[in-house]
């Protein structure tokens, strides 16, 4: 079907990134209990946006205690003593960046034991650094301030698709460094 290998690479990317990031918006419609297509069973026993949220709570959390400082959470927000309560909406899961990812690493002509171990590493680090954005916001972010320029989402977002750009780049470039040294013997 496709005779050249980078049209093929942007049509199966540009095709999984539509479909994990439409894939994501309707299954978290269907799983939130004020969305008209509200399905119970989804959202009682397939939920992994709600266990993505339970996760970046806790680990959150966790962290804060460590550093000493007091928070408790609920489904949604995370309260710390004295600096407030921080809210993670469906925009601040990381979702439409690990989509973006893992697209383009799947449509990727590489070994599937080399996509696996990339695509595991970068989704852990996509969101390690989300927690860090989380704990650093429960510590500093004043919500309440009129000056704010641009949203910490659009940052975040920002910095993020920089370092999924230079991760991308390096794991490319590291197959042309093998193949570099193969042909110097």
């Amino acid at each position: 079907m496709f005779k050249n290998q980078a049209v093929k690479f942007i049509f199966i990317f540009i095709s999984l990134f539509a479909f994990f990031y439409f894939f994501n918006l309707i299954f978290f419609g269907l799983t939130s209990p004020e969305g008209n297509h509200y399905n119970a069973f989804l959202a009682s026993h397939l939920n992994y946006i709600h266990c993505l949220r339970s996760a970046l709570l806790a680990s959150t959390k966790q962290i804060l205690t460590w550093l000493g400082y007091s928070a408790i959470t609920n489904e949604y927000e995370i309260l710390v003593a004295g600096k407030g309560t921080l809210k993670l909406i469906y925009s601040c899961l990381g979702l439409g960046l690990i989509s973006f990812f893992s697209a383009f690493v799947i449509a990727y002509p590489k070994k599937l034991k080399l996509k696996i171990f990339f695509l595991v590493a970068g989704i852990l680090v996509i969101e390690i650094l989300n927690v860090i954005r989380f704990v650093v916001l429960a510590i500093f972010w004043d919500k309440n301030e009129d000056t704010q320029i641009v949203d910490h989402h659009t940052l975040f977002n920002i910095l993020m698709y920089v370092v999924i750009g230079i991760s991308i780049y390096f794991w490319i470039k590291h197959d042309d460094k093998i193949s570099i040294g193969h042909a110097k013997n």
